[in-house]
């Protein structure tokens, strides 16, 4: 049986307990105007995982997307709700001030 008093090499593992979706729409909240292979790089994920998170980003109505020349300029919407029954009364603002607490003192 394990001890769960004993901090062994072997009892210790990572558990993630936000989702990729989370930190790359803090790093778009963070950076507006970064590309997508920066916030790959931010992220640790590849530069096709990121441009697919963000289309769903996009299409869940979280992101807003503009054109700035020939880069894109993206734009979180921090007053729109989570969607997850427990989470719905909380707001993607509020989740960038958790991930991104530097964020929450920008005006």
């Amino acid at each position: 049986m394990l001890d769960p008093t004993q901090n062994s090499d072997a009892s210790v593992r990572e558990l993630p307990l936000l989702t990729n979706h989370a930190y790359v729409l803090a790093s778009i909240a963070q950076h507006p105007d970064l590309r997508m292979r920066e916030i790959a790089a931010i992220v640790g994920l590849t530069e096709r995982a990121v441009q697919r998170i963000v289309e769903e980003l996009i299409g869940i109505g979280y992101v807003a997307v503009t054109k700035s020349g020939r880069r894109n300029q993206y734009h979180v919407r921090s007053d729109s709700p989570l969607q997850h029954p427990l989470t719905k009364h909380r707001s993607i603002g509020e989740l960038i001030s958790f991930v991104s607490p530097q964020l929450a003192t920008k005006s």
